[in-house]
Order: structure tokens, then C-alpha cells, then sequence
């Protein structure tokens, strides 16, 4: 009796039928929660980068600007327009974790755990609730380890083709396929795999990678390699320094605690007969994280083997447990995870109203962090960025509209950063608003409007001496505030005549990559 009440093929059926559930789980999710708090100031640039399409930007290569061109083009701009494709991209993430749950192990008891902490990982369901490269970034990365674990599998040829060109298009996305790469060469190194080292098919896969990413190699090239100006910039004056300690404990946080025992199994793997053949996924994530830990990496990078680690250590978790205990200890481990997943999802999704959230956040003790040096207000950062974007480009339309005609012809808004620049540009459609320029990394590389009118200008922040080191004549406009959003975004806007130098001088000198 005790079997078929706890049997998972009576609810679920096949593997494939439970690898479906949760990944329509995961869409669900975010499909109920998209829509909540507002548009990401990551958001409104990419949006801004979709209308420039190239081979890459200040800041990352082009997939995703092209995804949100695609997005805009045939979706909209709506919030559950923007975050379509990365709700899929999170039930795809859910989907490949347990074709490799499935690949290394026949136990449905594993893929019911292994999927259900992939799916409720607090960093992951914050990830994919936005519009950014980190989302296609894990599912690319967690692509890498499944067709590297055919190739051990079954070392066929196609899968070697299939990982260079995952590693092609991921490395068009952002750059961690080349911390995966980095951890499969010492993970080869450090075990009985090291022979595919001497494989031409290893360098096969190199060298389609290199081809795919070639187009922005050569627009690096051609623009000056900025995106290496940018990393050396935001690693010396943006990312906050973190110690060892920090970074392990917010991995732990983020990979969540209830999971951190899937963990402890994962690298348990070291030492195990039975999943030997395994050993390099451990070295892979070791080598990753020691990168990691001592490069100033922000914590949620290593997210990347998130469901890698879920995804074995799930495996030796439930070889173990059935090994040693009743099958009920099991189903009871699995029965009371659930709560717990769901009362840390407030802290990744914006599920609650943001007063409602506030209360839960202190009632829970968990205050607001950020992995920059930027101060915060009441919410954390990756809450506060979506706040106060509509009122801003609302309050720098007023100013616009309260402009005599003639200067109103060719003005332009300046935004300190690409935040406040794309949402100039993002809410155009619904106010009437100028075009924005910024000096902030790839709106410092679109420059101005040729036509742009030298005499005035609207910039949004900084302040009335640091402006009148550039105009002559500097008004305070307007107030910007909104309770909820990033301190630093509750501004002036000012409107400023008389410049004492022309745009063209002017942009020399206001350069920021980072």
C-alpha cells in the first residue's frame, strides 16, 4: 500500500512527464508574477540597445538586445512582453536539469527533488523573472554541462558540434562559456577524462566557438576593445569588495538552504565509486568558484552551475537516503522543502504588494543588500531599480512641454546614466519626450543627434554647481523622488542654456564605461 501511495509513476507517469510538470511549474510562476513592481533599469536599456542593433555593445555582446528587438518588434513593450522569453528560457533551464537528472540516474525520486529545488532557487527565479543576459547565460552554461556529460556518456562526435556551437551562441550572450571552458580544461586535467585533451574533436568544438563569436571580436576590435575598460572599471569602482566568507554565504543563500545538502552531495562526488565518472563536473564548479572568490566576482555569477549542482547532487542525495533509509524519510524531506521554497520567494519574485513585501522582509529579518556600492533605500537593489522610471520620464516631459516652441525643436535629455536614458527613450511613445543621450557606456558611443540644439539642454541629476561648470545658465525644473527606487535616483532636472563649450567638446569629456 505504502508503494503506491509513494510511487511517483501513479502521479506523474513517465521521467519526460515529470521533467514537463515542473517546467510548466516554472512558466506558470512567472507568468502570474511578471508584471509586478515595474520595468528593470537593465530593461529599458536593452530595450534602447534593440534599436541599435550591432555585434556588440560597451557592456555585452548582442544576443540579448536582439532578443528584446525581437520582443518589442512582434510582443510589444509590455512587462509580460519583455519577460516572455526569459519565463521560457527559465522552464527550458528547469527542462535541461532534468534530462541530466535523467541521464545519470533512473530515479524518479530524484528528478521530483532535483526539479523542485532548480525551479524555487531563489537567485534563479529572481534571474529569470527579468529581461537581462544572466537568464540565457545559466541556460546556455547548463546546455555546456549536459552535452558534456553525453560526450563522457556516450563520446559521439555530434555532442562535441552541439558544445561548440551552445559555446558560440552563449559566448554572443555574455562571456561565462568561457569560465565553463576554463573549468573543463582543469576538470580533464584532474581526472581519468584528461585524454580528451589530445581529441581533435575538443578543438573542433574551439574553433566553431571561436567562429560564432568572431563578429564581435572584430567590433571590439574596430571600437577599441571597450568592453575590457568596462570590466577593469566596474571591478575597480562599482562592485562592492566582498570576502571569501561573503561570497560563500550569499552562494549558499542564493542556491537556497534547503538545497545546500544537494551541494554537500554534489561534491561529495569526489569521493565516490559509484558516480566517479563524474568527478570533473566537481572540478569544473571548484575551479569556477576559486576563480570566483578571489577576482572580486559578484555572488550570483557562480549561479551559472546552479543546476548542475542541483541536478547531481539531487542523484547522490537520493541513492543515498534510499540506501540507507525508508522510502518515507524521503517523501517527509520532500513534503516539508515545500513550504520553505515558497516563503523565500518573496525575496526573488515580486509576489507581494511592496508594502506587504517591506513588512515580510523585516518580520523575517532579511534587510537589503546589493553587490555594488551604490546606497540603498527600503527594498533591495533588484527591487528598487524597478521603481520611479514612468514618473521621471513623466516629470522630464513636463519640462520638455514647458519649453518656448524653438527650443523645444532640437532639444535633447541628458541622463547620467543609461537608466534614466533609457527611460527617456523607453516612454517616448506615451509622453512626448526628446531623444536621450548619456555618457554611459554604449549611449556614449551613440553620441547626439546631429541636429541637437548646442544653446539647451535637459539633464536629468548632478547638480546646479557641477551643471554650471558647463552652462552658464543652470534651472532647477523639477523634483524627481519615488520612496521605493534607488536613492540615487531621486534627482533635479534641470534645464540648462548657454553652453560654454560645444556637444561635440562636451562628450570628450563625460566618458563612463561602467
Amino acid at each position: 500500500m505504502t508503494k503506491k501511495l509513494f510511487n511517483p509513476s501513479i502521479l506523474f507517469g513517465s521521467p519526460l512527464v515529470i521533467i514537463l510538470f515542473f517546467s510548466f511549474i516554472k512558466l506558470f510562476i512567472h507568468f502570474i508574477f511578471n508584471d509586478g513592481y515595474g520595468i528593470f533599469r537593465d530593461e529599458l536599456y536593452y530595450v534602447a540597445c534593440g534599436n541599435h542593433l550591432a555585434f556588440g555593445y560597451v557592456d555585452q555582446p548582442p544576443f540579448v538586445s536582439l532578443v528584446a528587438k525581437i520582443t518589442t518588434l512582434f510582443l510589444g513593450k509590455s512587462l509580460f512582453a519583455l519577460r516572455f522569453f526569459p519565463a521560457l528560457a527559465g522552464a527550458s533551464l528547469v527542462f535541461i536539469t532534468g534530462l541530466i537528472i535523467k541521464e545519470i540516474s533512473d530515479e524518479k525520486y530524484a528528478l521530483i527533488i532535483g526539479l523542485l529545488a532548480v525551479t524555487f532557487s531563489p537567485v534563479l527565479l529572481g534571474i529569470t523573472g527579468i529581461l537581462s543576459m544572466n537568464v540565457f547565460d545559466i541556460l546556455f552554461c547548463t546546455l555546456m554541462v549536459y552535452f558534456i556529460l553525453l560526450i563522457i556518456v556516450r563520446n559521439e562526435r555530434k555532442y562535441w558540434i552541439w558544445l561548440g556551437i551552445i559555446a558560440g551562441i552563449g559566448l554572443l550572450n555574455k562571456l561565462s562559456p568561457l569560465f565553463i571552458g576554463f573549468g573543463l580544461f582543469i576538470g580533464l586535467l584532474l581526472t581519468v577524462h584528461r585524454r580528451q585533451l589530445l581529441n581533435k574533436n575538443l578543438w573542433l568544438t574551439v574553433f566553431i566557438a571561436f567562429i560564432i563569436f568572431l563578429p564581435n571580436i572584430i567590433w571590439q576590435a574596430i571600437n577599441d576593445f571597450p568592453t575590457l575598460e568596462f570590466m577593469n572599471n566596474a571591478a575597480t569602482y562599482k562592485n562592492a569588495v566582498i570576502s571569501p566568507q561573503q561570497f560563500l554565504t550569499a552562494h549558499f543563500l542564493d542556491l537556497h538552504p534547503n538545497n545546500v545538502i544537494l551541494l554537500i552531495s554534489f561534491i561529495s562526488i569526489l569521493f565516490s565509486k559509484k558516480f566517479g565518472e563524474y568527478k570533473i563536473f566537481v572540478w569544473i564548479y571548484i575551479s569556477i568558484l576559486l576563480l570566483f572568490l578571489f577576482t572580486n566576482a559578484k555572488p550570483y555569477y557562480i549561479a551559472i552551475l546552479n543546476p548542475t549542482i542541483i541536478a547531481f547532487g539531487s542523484v547522490v542525495f537520493i541513492d543515498f537516503i534510499l540506501k540507507h533509509f525508508k522510502k518515507w524519510v524521503l517523501i517527509t524531506i520532500i513534503i516539508i522543502q515545500f513550504p520553505f521554497f515558497v516563503a523565500t520567494m518573496p525575496f526573488a519574485l515580486p509576489v507581494l504588494e511592496v508594502k506587504n513585501y517591506i513588512a515580510y522582509s523585516q518580520f523575517m529579518g532579511i534587510t537589503p543588500e546589493s553587490g555594488e556600492r551604490s546606497e540603498l533605500g527600503v527594498l533591495p537593489q533588484h527591487f528598487a531599480d524597478r521603481f520611479g522610471w514612468e514618473e521621471m520620464a513623466k516629470k522630464v516631459s513636463d519640462v520638455y512641454l514647458s519649453l518656448p516652441e524653438s527650443e523645444r525643436k532640437n532639444v535633447a535629455v541628458f541622463g547620467q546614466n543609461y537608466g534614466e536614458a533609457g527611460a527617456i527613450d523607453f516612454f517616448r511613445d506615451k509622453y512626448p519626450l526628446p531623444h536621450a543621450i548619456s555618457g554611459h557606456n554604449n549611449y556614449w558611443l551613440w553620441g547626439y543627434p546631429a541636429n541637437s540644439n548646442d544653446s539647451v539642454l535637459i539633464v536629468i541629476g548632478s547638480s546646479i554647481e557641477d551643471n554650471s561648470e558647463f552652462f552658464e545658465e543652470v534651472t532647477e525644473a523639477a523634483i524627481h523622488y519615488n520612496a521605493y527606487g534607488m536613492p540615487y535616483e531621486n534627482v533635479s532636472i534641470f534645464i540648462c542654456r548657454k553652453p560654454t563649450m560645444s556637444l561635440k567638446k562636451l562628450w570628450t569629456r563625460i566618458k563612463m564605461y561602467i
